[in-house]
């Protein structure tokens, strides 16, 4: 049976070591789908419950990232995203909870209904909001809120080598979760890719567990965020690394394992097309999971269209759900002050509709 991260490779739980925050290992199940014609058997990976605090796939990634802060003695963490970033919500929220502050550099993003919630929520745990991308001056930003603050930064998405070891530890969750019994191995996985780190840390992870499992990489990002290149080289840099620490760890074809897929981003970050929001329904209304239209919806929306034209044979495809569904202690009604919230960010609070591409 395949050993947990710390038990396969004790060294690299050394030198790599983590903050448990998050509720680990996440189940796995499996369903039925009606598709139209007949019915496919599916697997889910539920991420979305990897804490009760917040969860979805961040989590993993921040056990690893928070913890370097805080060995390194520091007092806040700065990060990146657009204004509805569930990596900068939940960089925020974890770092509270183990005694950081937190700085957020957000960009502007097409509206969606989820947006004024994460806003609100960052207003709750008193989140440092800094406006950023379009014309704002990165440097002068960055000398004000970053130089003599005592800050360790955490990269966009979290997406790093060091933020990636989260997921190739849930490779070896998985295949742990396999040799139980509790689902077959599948024959692909389905993840949103963002920042490649999930995907790229989770091909590791199964390659050096030897399962053949194949990871399709849906891109959910504009250009120059994520890419092909961008998550092969992080794969590889990330396995040179961990291969430097521990020689032990290997993960031979891990390169073979990544399948890029384009063709389900809807027109841009956070826009929306009618294939998503029928997606996004379709796992309401029969599996019961809460996917949105950024992230999960497009991932699932690539994988549909594929078992439209599955023979029906062969190993179960899985769904790997990244998507936070602990319930937020907060509404989406805009506040009467928005307090640490920028002025232009108020925008976000004048709509509940999904933006679509025409």
């Amino acid at each position: 049976m395949p050993a947990s991260f710390a038990a396969a490779f004790p060294r690299l739980a050394d030198r790599v070591p983590k903050t448990a925050i998050a509720a680990l290992p996440t189940t796995v199940s499996t369903a039925r789908l009606s598709l139209p014609g007949r019915d496919v058997e599916i697997a889910i990976k539920h991420d979305n419950l990897s804490s009760g605090l917040y969860g979805g796939n961040k989590v993993r990634k921040l056990e690893y990232l928070l913890r370097r802060a805080l060995d390194r003695g520091a007092k806040r963490v700065a990060t990146f995203g657009a204004a509805g970033s569930n990596h900068a919500l939940a960089t925020a929220i974890h770092a509270r909870s183990v005694g950081l502050d937190c700085t957020c550099f957000l960009a502007h993003q097409a509206r969606t209904p989820k947006v004024p919630a994460t806003l609100n929520m960052h207003r709750r745990v008193g989140t440092e909001i800094v406006r950023y991308g379009g014309n704002v001056e990165p440097v002068p930003l960055f000398r004000k809120y970053l130089q003599n603050r005592n800050t360790w930064v955490i990269p966009l998405g979290g997406s790093c080598w060091l933020g990636a070891v989260g997921f190739v530890e849930a490779g070896l969750e998985l295949a742990r979760q396999v040799a139980e019994g509790r689902i077959d191995e599948p024959e692909r996985i389905y993840i949103a890719c963002g920042t490649a780190g999930s995907a790229a840390g989770l091909a590791l992870g199964l390659a050096a567990a030897r399962l053949d499992t194949v990871v399709h990489a849906i891109q959910v990002a504009d250009r120059p965020f994520t890419g092909q290149g961008k998550l092969r080289r992080l794969a590889e840099k990330t396995r040179f690394i961990l291969n430097r620490f521990d020689p032990s760890f290997d993960a031979p074809g891990v390169q073979q394992k990544l399948v890029w897929r384009e063709g389900f981003l809807a027109g841009g970050y956070a826009k929306v097309d009618e294939a998503t929001i029928a997606a996004r329904d379709l796992a309401a209304s029969q599996l019961g999971l809460s996917l949105e239209t950024t992230y999960t919806g497009k991932a699932f929306t690539a994988m549909l269209s594929d078992l439209a034209s599955r023979d029906g044979a062969g190993r179960p495809w899985l769904f790997w759900n990244t998507y936070n569904s602990a319930a937020l202690p907060v509404g989406d009604a805009k506040p009467a002050s928005l307090d640490n919230v920028p002025a232009d960010f108020e925008r976000y609070y004048s709509t509940t509709r999904e933006s679509t591409t025409d």
